[in-house]
């Protein structure tokens, strides 16, 4: 795969992979293979096994450069492995000792890097940013909305983000009994980050409404364009309402492992609570997301509950250790050994490479659109996020909604070729290309690779219409 051999995606029909998966179920053996099929039952083992990996998605190849989802360093598998196959699991410390253990560790060091006390701060892993948010909103709501957790949120309680967060922001919103319609929007400015005068002026007039403002909730960097909200304007504005400032950092928090780059978090220090997934950006495998807290007398806010089939009353202190009180999850996997593993093996310069390296890949891919004339880039890239248009001069004159469908049949076409995978995305209610350069190992070769391969795509599906309108 590292080589670029063979296809991106192994693409099926949903139908047809559904139903070859059903057909290993039902076609397995009748009865847990005596000693003497030991060859028959390792020949069924290697067949399982070779259909998983000829059928998914193959990130490791360098042609993969659609989701936000990295190539993730093989070794941090191998350390994920070890918790999988002695089954650490997380609640209490007794049950996963060595796993809390390296939870703690890892979550100072990450409120380091944030900026922060590790002695005056504190945090949790958790499975994946969307449950990230979700806690760190909770933390907020309840620290925020006095009473929410054992009377529900108040009717006249807000949530404050802009367009372009992450749809589970207001997803948490529906969840933490707002209601999605209480997440008011922010206008972004012309880069698509949150605007910090119409913030102040959006949390003037709440306040003057009477509104109790539950939260802002900023991004770094927002999921369409990879735009770095201004977290230092936006903290200040925050500090003057004494409102909670939440970062969700899950994509760009990794630039905070770059000397080069952690200026375009600048400010983070200043928020209440942060969201970073090590699964994005720190390139392990999923899941693994850090919810974080500047203020360490928050960690017991999120829920207020007691569990005495788990916590020994016998030795209260060591409710700081074990998870179970401040997570969602009860029964928790051990997710912080593949980040761990890394950061014990390599050092932390292992993710600052990984991080250079793709933001500098997204820049070249950059300069390349910009030296085209038939493709358009969007945006300049903050991050390894960049979106794009082809319009061949064919299409120059056409209509905005045939265009549109354009982009979306090149990229359709693109990845069920198997040659590259991208994504797409809707900016200013016209449809583009999107790619998220997530694998050091991509190389401006391949980035030359994709754009011919986009027109080449381009010019079969303007073959094909002519055909069809000639018939």
């Amino acid at each position: 795969m590292q080589r670029g051999d063979g296809p991106v995606l192994n693409w099926n029909s949903p139908d047809s992979s559904i139903a070859l998966a059903e057909s290993w179920l039902r076609n397995s053996p009748a009865d847990v293979p005596a000693a003497a099929s030991r060859a028959d039952l390792a020949e069924r083992l290697n067949g399982i096994l070779s259909q998983m990996l000829r059928s998914g998605q193959n990130l490791h190849h360098p042609h993969y450069i659609g989701h936000q989802v990295p190539a993730s360093v093989p070794l941090a598998g191998l350390f994920d492995a070890v918790s999988s196959v002695t089954n650490q699991v997380m609640a209490v410390y007794e049950m996963g000792p060595w796993a809390t253990a390296v939870e703690h560790a890892l979550v100072r060091a990450l409120c380091r890097k944030v900026g922060w006390d590790a002695e005056a701060s504190t945090g949790l892993l958790t499975h994946g940013g969307s449950l990230a948010n979700l806690t760190a909103l909770l933390t907020a709501r309840n620290v925020r909305l006095p009473g929410s957790w054992e009377d529900g949120a108040p009717s006249n309680a807000v949530l404050v983000t802009h367009p372009d967060a992450h749809y589970c922001v207001t997803r948490s919103a529906g969840i933490l009994g707002l209601g999605s319609r209480q997440v008011v929007k922010v206008a972004i400015d012309p880069q698509r980050r949150m605007d910090p005068d119409n913030l102040d002026r959006v949390l003037t007039r709440l306040s003057g409404e009477g509104r109790q403002i539950m939260a802002v909730s900023a991004c770094a960097c927002g999921t369409p364009t990879g735009a770095f909200d201004p977290l230092e304007a936006i903290a200040t504005v925050c500090e003057r309402h004494q409102v909670w400032l939440h970062v969700d950092a899950a994509h760009g928090g990794g630039l905070m492992m770059s000397r080069k780059h952690r200026t375009k978090l600048a400010g983070i220090d200043r928020a209440d609570s942060v969201v970073w997934d090590a699964h994005k950006m720190l390139f392990v495998p999923a899941l693994c997301a850090a919810v974080l807290y500047r203020n360490r007398e928050h960690r017991f806010e999120t829920f207020q509950q007691n569990a005495p089939y788990l916590f020994d009353p016998s030795v209260p202190g060591m409710a700081d250790i074990d998870s179970g009180m401040r997570t969602v999850e009860c029964t928790k996997r051990a997710m912080g050994f593949g980040l761990w593993g890394l950061w014990s093996l390599f050092g932390e310069q292992i993710f600052e490479q990984m991080v250079d390296r793709v933001m500098d890949i997204a820049q070249r891919l950059y300069e390349f659109l910009n030296d085209q004339p038939d493709f358009q880039a969007l945006h300049t890239p903050e991050c390894n996020i960049l979106a794009f248009r082809y319009v061949p001069q064919s299409l120059a004159q056409a209509a905005d909604s045939v265009i549109d469908a354009f982009q979306r049949d090149v990229r359709t076409r693109l990845i069920q070729s198997g040659h590259f995978y991208i994504v797409q995305t809707t900016l200013d209610n016209r449809a583009a290309l999107r790619v998220a350069v997530m694998n050091p190992m991509t190389t401006t070769d391949d980035l030359q690779e994709l754009l011919a391969a986009i027109r080449d795509t381009g010019q079969q599906l303007n073959r094909q219409d002519n055909v069809a309108g000639d018939l």
